[in-house]
């Protein structure tokens, strides 16, 4: 990790084991991740990254998507609660709810999504739907995305992408399994971009700046 680049604040937002927390949290404390997690929220009380963030000493907290009808109150309420961390950068990480970003925080929502996006995404595609819709569909090559996050599912500018091929008698737990080793790789790339300054969004895309 350069000496030269400023550690962003980090929140996390999750909905259940946390294992992309925990990869966050680990290469933070290798020091290849220019980024400290100050807060960690949850859309449901049993939530294992809860336990993940408190073993790390990491603040943590739960706004519980069950007890809002709309999720423009959600999502007030979500903020709300990160806020006081003064968070630079927020990351979705196994978050399913739908969020509506304030505008403090445009292109400050982070979110990884395991196909390549614009495909298979939307409301429903979530963890191993996704990969069975892509053997469905007969796909040769998958992968994941990460993404800013706007006002839909699964939409907004696209910062990175990994391809994962789709290998004969995959199924979706094998297949989850290679994207998901994708995605930490991919993931914490893209926050290493994004602490760097050198973002340029171009309309649904977003360059790296030399």
């Amino acid at each position: 990790m350069s000496a030269s680049v400023k550690p962003v604040r980090l929140a996390v937002l999750l909905s259940g084991s946390g294992t992309t927390l925990e990869n966050l949290l680990s290469l933070r404390a290798a020091g290849k991740l220019p980024a400290e997690v100050v807060y960690v929220l949850a859309s449901r009380p049993d939530a294992f990254g809860l336990e993940r963030a408190k073993k790390a000493g990491v603040p943590c907290g739960v706004v519980e998507r069950k007890k809002f009808v709309l999720p423009e109150d959600f999502s007030e309420a979500l903020f709300a609660a990160v806020k006081p961390y003064q968070p630079d950068l927020i990351c979705l990480a196994g978050f399913l709810s739908l969020l509506k970003i304030p505008k403090e925080f445009e292109n400050r929502v982070l979110n990884i999504h395991p196909a390549l996006l614009p495909s298979f995404g939307g409301k429903g595609f979530y963890g191993n739907r996704v990969h069975e819709a892509v053997l469905k569909a007969g796909c040769k090559v998958t992968g994941c995305t990460v993404h800013f996050v706007d006002n839909e599912y699964d939409h907004g500018p696209i910062l990175a992408q990994k391809a994962v091929p789709v290998l004969d008698g995959d199924t979706a737990e094998t297949l989850a399994h290679r994207v998901q080793e994708a995605e930490r790789e991919i993931y914490p790339e893209a926050i290493r971009w994004f602490a760097s300054g050198k973002l340029k969004f171009e309309g649904r895309g977003v360059r790296v700046l030399s």
